[in-house]
This record gives structure tokens, sequence and C-alpha cells, in this order.
């Protein structure tokens, strides 16, 4: 067998249980870790080998094209080439975790997209999932590969993702793939010292999802869903939610002000394109997020509101304590390094103070408001002036050529990540692209950018 994941996640502890197990049946085994020099967050194999007796086993690393079976409790190390090599089609039975992981290798090539700025320029990772599961689909065949959300179960169910690798385990031997008897494992886990209640329970809700996953998945729903969470089913509901919430953000004619001119880009769209409601949807979401900008009133609304404590609550049990990492900009002092804010480390007592700050916020923009002076809130409201600036542009200018260019212009908002200087940067590259989208649009030639000829309509040919 051959056992994948990420270090620190517990995928040695699944070679060592399994050797103990294998141990306390009498049975041959050799168990062989390739951790390499990453144990956090890296590749991590552990490679199995059982037989009836020790002298039937030679060499503990499983050759290539050898494995019975593959737990992979993580995809990316799974559709690796070192993973891929020791399956066989007809041969190799594979159960998968498929959530995503952040492996170091990723960390590391975020990082570097991040000095170059190409993270600007893309700022959502790919994750090309569908890519590696058909990978391990083809080494193995499709009718021999188990692909389930281990992750998202096991820590729904058991509070904590670490109990990910031993719902797999419990999955894989349901399954038939572990020539290990229950009670042998069970056995295991107890020798093994280390959280063995929440282990024991984790291998047996894996068993669970290999008979009835549904079960499962039903089990997994938390008991409370935050309203955020659950996606708009229409672009009417996704109009109505974002009045909903600027009005909590800030006030009903702040929500009105939203309408108003969804009102007018739903007209022009419609007379325009009718049944298509692109370019309404792209404003919807694209002004939305300039006009529920994250000032210091939101902030301290969001921490203090019903929805953050409960989700808090449902993570957390027992003796915790909240501790916010903050920089203020009336507080926080700059770093001489880089000349950027430093966030400081601010205990309990934050909650209180943010409850009188939302209690403040139909000051904002204001002339008491005393963030208003801001630079970081001069740009916020520059922002949602030149969108709208924009959108009288578009909805002038807009013919059924140009709708596709209005909706990519109308969903620039939708690239700017971030605070402070690193959301400078993303604003400084949509405006860079807003500057290059509104010439097409309006027919106007870039520099280096030569324009096709335009011929009159008796010039040209059949």
């Amino acid at each position: 067998m051959l056992i994948t994941g990420v270090g620190g996640t517990g995928v040695v502890t699944i070679g060592a249980l399994l050797g103990m197990a294998a141990h306390l049946e009498s049975k041959g085994v050799l168990v062989l870790d390739m951790a390499g020099l990453a144990q956090k967050g890296g590749a991590v194999w552990s490679h199995v080998r059982i037989a009836d007796r020790q002298e039937q086993l030679y060499a503990a690393r499983v050759a290539a094209g050898e494995a019975n079976a593959v737990i992979a409790c993580d995809l990316v190390v799974a559709a690796s080439d070192e993973s891929i090599a020791k399956m066989r089609a007809g041969h190799t039975r594979v159960v998968i975790n498929r959530d995503q992981s952040t492996t170091s290798d990723f960390v590391r090539g975020f990082a570097a997209q991040a000095r170059s700025g190409d993270v600007v320029a893309h700022p959502d990772p790919q994750f090309p999932q569908d890519g590696m599961e058909a990978r391990i689909a083809d080494a193995v065949g499709s009718e021999s590969a188990d692909f389930l959300e281990a992750s998202q179960l096991a820590t729904a169910i058991m509070g904590d993702a670490i109990a990910t690798n031993l719902f797999m385990l419990g999955f894989a031997w349901q399954k038939g793939l572990v020539p290990l008897s229950r009670a042998a494992i069970l056995r295991a886990i107890e020798i093994n010292a280390a959280a063995v209640a929440s282990n024991s329970t984790a291998f047996q809700w894996g068993r669970v999802a290999a008979v009835d996953r549904a079960a499962v998945v039903k089990a997994a729903q938390p008991a409370y869903i935050p309203d955020h969470h659950r996606l708009s089913t229409s672009v009417d509901e996704l109009i109505a939610r974002r009045q909903e919430q600027l009005t909590e953000y800030q006030d009903a004619a702040y929500a009105e002000r939203y309408l108003a001119l969804l009102k007018r880009v739903r007209a022009a769209e419609e007379a325009l394109t009718p049944g298509i409601s692109l370019l309404r949807e792209a404003v919807a979401r694209g002004y939305y997020k300039l006009l529920a900008y994250k000032d210091e009133y939101e902030v301290a609304r969001l921490y203090t509101n019903s929805a953050f404590l409960k989700s808090v609550e449902a993570q957390f049990e027992g003796d915790y304590k909240l501790v916010f990492h903050l920089a203020p900009p009336l507080l926080a002092s700059k770093d001489p390094a880089t000349g950027q804010l430093r966030k400081r480390t601010y205990g309990p007592w934050m909650l209180k103070a943010m409850r009188i700050l939302a209690g403040y916020k139909h000051l904002r923009g204001g002339r008491f408001d005393i963030f208003a002076r801001s630079a970081e809130r001069k740009l916020d409201r520059q922002l949602i002036a030149d969108y709208e600036a924009l959108i009288e542009t578009l909805l002038a200018g807009l013919t059924t050529s140009k709708h596709e260019l209005a909706v990519e212009l109308a969903s620039l908002p939708e690239q700017v990540r971030g605070f402070g200087h690193i959301r400078e940067r993303y604003i400084e590259h949509a405006r860079a692209q807003q500057k290059s989208l509104l010439a097409r649009f309006n027919g106007e030639s870039l520099p280096g950018v030569q324009r096709m000829p335009h011929f009159p309509a008796s010039k040209v040919s059949a």
C-alpha cells in the first residue's frame, strides 16, 4: 500500500498504525516513510508492505506499478509523478481525498508570483482539480478510484481537519483495501495513545461513508449556516440580498442609491439584449463591492454582529480567547523599512470598543467622520464616483457589439483584493485594464495597436 498526503497532517501516523496492526496479527510488515526535507506542508509518502510472514518481504519501498492500494489523503500529491508511478490499471485501487489543500510548493509558487507582480494580473490561484482526478482515473481505471470530500466531512463531524486521514483509513478499510482486521487497527490506535477516542471515531465514520455517503453528508451539515455562505439562484435575488446588506451597512437611502443605478442598467440591457442579464449581474457585484468598502465602521460591525460570534461558537468550545491583529490607521505605527502600517495584537476588550464604533456608522463620509479624511477613505469614495461615471459612459454608448466589453469593464472591481498598499497595487492594475478596454469600447486606437481598416459595404465582395 501507498499512503500519500501533506506533511503535518498525520500521513506517517497512518503508516505506523498499519505497521502496529500488522504486528498485532503476527503478519510480516515493512513501513518506509519518505518525507524529505518538508516535514510540514510538503509531499509525504508512506510505503507499507504486508505479508503473511516477515521472510516474504525483501524491500520496503513499493515498486513501480506494484501498489495494490493507494490511500491518497491529498489530491495534489496523489496526482504527482511519484504517486502515479506506483499505480497500475487492473491492479491498483485508490481512494482519494478530493478537497483542496495548500502544499508548500503551492505557497512558494504563489509567493514567486507575488514578487513578480503576476499575482495582481491573476489574483485567483488555479487548482486544476479535474485534470488531476482524470490523471489518477486514467492510471488505475475509473472503476478503481473513489473520490470523496474527506477533509470537509471529517472536519464538519469531528471538528478538526486532523481527523481526515483516519477517516480516509476507515473508508479504505471498509472498501476492502486494507488486509487487516478492524480490531487490530482499533487496538493500534489505542497503543498509539494519542487522541484515541477521536481517532477511533474518525475511523468508524470513514467506514460509514464507504457504505452510505449520503448519511455522512447529512450528519456533516452544520447547525448554523451563515446567510453569506448561501449562493443566490438568480440575478434578482443577488440584487435583493445586496440591497438588504447595504441597508445594514449604512441605511435604506444608501441601498436605494445602489438600486437606482441597477434599474437604469436593467432597462438599457433589456432593450438591447432581451433575456440576457450579464451586464446587470456584473454591475450588481462590482458596484456593491465598491459601495460596501471595509472601513473601520464596517469591520467593527462585522466582528460584533451575531453571525461572526455564532461561527466562532460553532468551531470552538471550552476556554478560548479572541485575539485581534489589527493596524488601525489612527493608532498603528509604520514599519521604518517598508513605510507600511504595522499590525498590533489586541485582546478581547477590542470587541467592546468595536460595538461602540459600529454604532456610529451613520457618520460614515460626513463632516463628523474622523476617518473620512484619511487617504484610504478618500480613495474609497473616489472609486465609487469613478465607477458610477464609467457605467454612465457604458450606458450611453452601449450596443449589441459592445455588450461583452461593457460586461468586462463593469466586472473590474472584482479584481481588487486586500487592504492598504496591497489593494493599491490591484487598483493600479485594474485602472490600466480599464483604460485599455474603454479605448476599445470607444473605438479609439491605442499606441502600438493597429486598427483594422473600415471598408464601405459596397466594396465588400460576397
